[in-house]
């Protein structure tokens, strides 16, 4: 983990999306939260390519257009995978389920201190494979 931006529960994702973009983000992967053109136009004003989850298409036969469908979201799916495996450790063993405390800084507090915890952990885990 890197990078970390931490928004109030009631902004929708795709509205707090571009704003957390870094300079020339190269992919973005993203779920069907960010399929609006707002997120999108703002990657490629960055210098990205977005790689956004479709979660329909238009077609007048079905097995085509769900084929295409699934053409689409499988290189993405294969990569999401691997980052919300991320998001997932944390809730199941770092507990974040549940904020400890109120309030926007003390929540990034403890989602920081969470990544470093994943990041130090993940460290000694490669560094025990590479040897």
């Amino acid at each position: 983990v890197e990078e970390i931006a931490v928004t109030p529960a009631n902004i929708n994702d795709g509205k707090a999306g571009p704003d957390t973009l870094p300079d020339n983000p190269g992919e973005v992967f993203a779920d069907s939260a960010y399929c609006g053109n707002h997120f999108g136009d703002a990657v490629r004003a960055k210098g990205g390519t977005p790689r956004i989850v479709a979660t329909g298409m238009w077609g007048k036969d079905e097995a085509e257009t769900l084929a295409r469908l699934d053409a689409w979201n499988q290189p993405i799916h294969r990569i999401r995978g691997r980052i919300e495996k991320i998001f997932g450790t944390w809730k199941r063993s770092y507990g974040l389920r549940r904020m400890r405390w109120r309030g926007l800084a003390k929540a990034g507090v403890q989602i920081r201190i969470t990544a470093i915890a994943y990041n130090m952990k993940r460290s000694l885990n490669i560094i025990a494979m590479a040897g």
